[in-house]
C-alpha cells in the first residue's frame, strides 16, 4: 500500500486492515473484498488495492499453504524472482520482504531513494531500479543496509523532498561545489 501514498495514510490503512480483518493470507482471502477496500480506504486506490490484496492472499495460500517463509530462505535471486511472480509484488516489495523479514543485505529502492541518488549524481538520471540498488549496496557498510535504507527514506521525506527540497538545511550542501564530477550537472538545478 505504500506506493503513491504518504506514510501517515499507509500506516492508518494498515492499522485499520489489521483491526478489521487481520493481515494474514487466510484472513484476507476469506474477507469480502468490500471490507478490505473499506479498511484500506485512507491509502487511496482502495478498490484496486483490495482486489490485488485478495489475489495475493489467494496465491500465497495456493502456492505456499499461506506461509512464504520457505521462499525467504532461498538464495536472493531465486527468492526475489519467486516473490515477484506473486500478484502485486514488484522489485521494491520483494526486496523489502527480503531485507526486513529475511535479513538480506540489500537496499530496497523507493521513490525517495531514486530522487536522492539522482540529485547527488550517484547514478545517471535514466537508470534502473537494480542499478540504483547495486550502487548503494556497493558503498554501504556491511551490516548497515537496513539502516541506510531507512535513513535515506527519512532524508527524502524530510529534507530532499520532491517539491521544495530543503537544501539550505542540509549540512553537506554548503560543502559541495557547484558542479559534481559524477554527472557534471549543477546541484541547484537537479
Amino acid at each position: 500500500m505504500s506506493q503513491n501514498t504518504n506514510y501517515k495514510n499507509e500506516a492508518t490503512a494498515y492499522r485499520r486492515l489489521e483491526s478489521a480483518i487481520g493481515v494474514t493470507p487466510h484472513g484476507l482471502a476469506e474477507a469480502p473484498v468490500d471490507a478490505i477496500a473499506d479498511a484500506i480506504r485512507p491509502a487511496g486506490m482502495y478498490n484496486q488495492r483490495s482486489r490485488t490484496l485478495m489475489r495475493l492472499a489467494e496465491a500465497v495460500i495456493d502456492k505456499y499453504g499461506g506461509d512464504i517463509a520457505p521462499v525467504l530462505e532461498k538464495p536472493y535471486p531465486e527468492a526475489r524472482k519467486e516473490l515477484m511472480g506473486l500478484p502485486g509484488v514488484g522489485e521494491k516489495t520483494a526486496d523489502v520482504l527480503l531485507m526486513f523479514d529475511a535479513g538480506r543485505e540489500i537496499i530496497p529502492v523507493d521513490r525517495h531513494i531514486f530522487r536522492i541518488t539522482k540529485r547527488l549524481g550517484l547514478v545517471p538520471q535514466k537508470t534502473s531500479y537494480d542499478d540504483v540498488r547495486r550502487a548503494l549496496e556497493a558503498v554501504a557498510p556491511r551490516g548497515r543496509h537496513e539502516d541506510v535504507h531507512v535513513l535515506l527514506i527519512r532524508f527524502g521525506r524530510e529534507i530532499c523532498q520532491a517539491q521544495k527540497p530543503k537544501c539550505d538545511v542540509w549540512c553537506v550542501s554548503s560543502s559541495i561545489s557547484a558542479h559534481t564530477p559524477l554527472e557534471g550537472q549543477t546541484i541547484q538545478n537537479r
